[in-house]
């Protein structure tokens, strides 16, 4: 356990779904913070956060909620429409606030959130905790060792073929669409390998399937950086054959990668071609929250900035528009 910081956090949202207000709560409490407040509009579930935090204050309001709870960081896990809305309601409450990914659902959302965290003289950051994941870890390791030369072209997929399911994470209104859930994440390990201003994307949005849902059921982002370097993003809930997670090609080698436990990377040694194998190194999700009571506490620099999570909304919204358009489109946020 670290060292008392003294912030104290409240969540807004304790759903059932994969536990994640639990999830959150504990993470921060063995960063040094301590679980506060929990607020939820059904009652059923602040009870079951009294039972995992003894003492933890709880509301069915959110209004309360910002006004009466005992707490410095307020965390937002609910659908993805509402994080604009409740992020800026606890900025102009006065409190420091965390989203779950995806950040918002649009760049004018983003921007106003940012807006409001500023002019309330807090933080406002985005649970992007997969940046600690292992695969991706070593990866970027590999790649910043130069390994592979530089890097000019990323593909990038998930997914299969099969019924996206029927609650909110596939109603786009709720959701966003197709490319806000793990597309989120995979767009800002995209921004994270190709360090380089982006100069517009191409969207190829698709629904063919699926029709008792109102998600796409098979997006794509191909975004052009500056010097030539290539990245297509793919999301597919109607992907018949499957493709690598990573294929990444750089001057002097690649790395092939299928959610393994390793990938294979491909170099060139003294002249010879070669290929090994890398294990993934340890994820540690918890590294998010070590970082931001490090910043709340001691002023550390900030990991997860909430302008490098509107740059992955940019992407998102770009793809789209760009989909309608018929055209690539130079995206808002570089």
């Amino acid at each position: 356990m670290a060292k008392d910081t003294g912030i104290r956090v409240g969540v807004i949202g304790y759903g059932g779904a994969f536990n994640m207000g639990k999830g959150h709560l504990s993470h921060c409490q063995a960063a040094g913070m301590i679980p506060s407040a929990v607020c939820d509009l059904d009652p059923a579930r602040t009870e079951v956060a009294k039972a995992d935090f003894p003492g933890i204050a709880t509301y069915n309001n959110v209004e309360e909620f910002l006004t009466k709870a005992p707490v410095d960081l307020v965390i937002v896990i609910t659908p993805h429409n509402t994080h604009a809305d409740l992020c800026i309601q606890a900025s102009n409450a006065g409190k420091h606030v965390i989203t779950e990914k995806p950040f918002s659902i649009t760049v004018a959302e983003a921007t106003a959130m940012i807006e409001a965290a500023k002019k309330a003289g807090k933080m406002l950051s985005v649970y992007h905790n997969r940046r600690w994941d292992g695969d991706f870890m070593a990866i970027r390791q590999t790649i910043e060792a130069g390994l592979i030369g530089d890097v000019f072209s990323i593909e990038m997929g998930m997914g299969g073929y099969g019924h996206p399911g029927t609650w909110w994470r596939a109603d786009k209104k709720i959701s966003g669409g197709n490319f806000y859930d793990w597309g989120a994440h995979i767009i800002d390990w995209m921004l994270h390998i190709v360090n380089k201003p982006m100069v517009d994307v191409t969207g190829i949005f698709q629904k063919r399937v699926w029709m008792d849902v109102t998600n796409e059921d098979h997006t794509q982002a191909i975004v052009r950086f500056e010097d030539n370097v290539w990245a297509n993003v793919e999301m597919s809930q109607i992907a018949a054959v499957s493709k690598p997670r990573y294929r990444i090609l750089g001057t002097k080698g690649g790395i092939l990668d299928r959610w393994e436990g390793h990938f294979t990377l491909f170099s060139d040694i003294a002249g010879l071609r070669a290929e090994s194998k890398v294990p993934y190194l340890k994820d540690d999700w918890a590294a998010y929250y070590g970082n931001i009571a490090a910043h709340l506490s001691e002023g550390a620099p900030l990991a997860v900035t909430p302008e490098s999570a509107r740059r992955i909304i940019s992407v998102i919204e770009t793809a789209e528009r760009s989909a309608e358009a018929g055209k690539a489109l130079a995206p808002p946020f570089r």
